[in-house]
């Protein structure tokens, strides 16, 4: 994996994209950043941190040889490493017990999977766009006699 342009404009803009989203669901829709116990700038700007190493993990994951060798479509591709990342970030989530709620059912934690997941495929999404639309120049050969 090369650290680009490309690189950066995808890795930035995914991270940008899936924190609107998770501050759409979560702070719209949801009302969980009510519930948080300390200051909610404090909390949205390690968010935002933490979002920028999603966005870096699910662009490794993006360029893993083992998705490379199996599907070549960068949009398949980015979906695929939306949903596979997605769904590992809710297990260890899930697992560790962060949550904004305490009376958690099935029901809840089926919409939070799934929105985990979307979340991180707009990522992915993200990201093999970024591998179709931004033009990255290859190098010519340097030819020594």
């Amino acid at each position: 994996m090369q650290y680009s342009v490309r690189f950066f404009i995808s890795w930035i803009l995914a991270a940008v994209l899936m924190y609107v989203a998770f501050y759409v669901w979560h702070g719209v829709f949801l009302n969980d950043l009510n519930r948080i116990t300390f200051s909610k700038a404090l909390f949205l700007i390690l968010a935002a941190l933490v979002y920028l190493i999603i966005s870096f993990v699910l662009y490794k994951t993006f360029e893993s040889k083992l998705l490379s060798k199996y599907i070549s479509s960068p949009m398949l591709k980015g979906v695929v490493s939306g949903f596979i990342f997605g769904f590992i970030l809710f297990a260890v989530v899930t697992v560790l017990g962060i949550s904004f709620t305490k009376n958690v059912n099935i029901t809840y934690i089926m919409a939070d999977c799934v929105w985990q997941i979307v979340e991180q495929i707009i990522g992915g999404v993200i990201i093999g766009l970024g591998k179709i639309i931004i033009f990255e120049p290859i190098p010519e050969m340097i030819h020594r006699d």
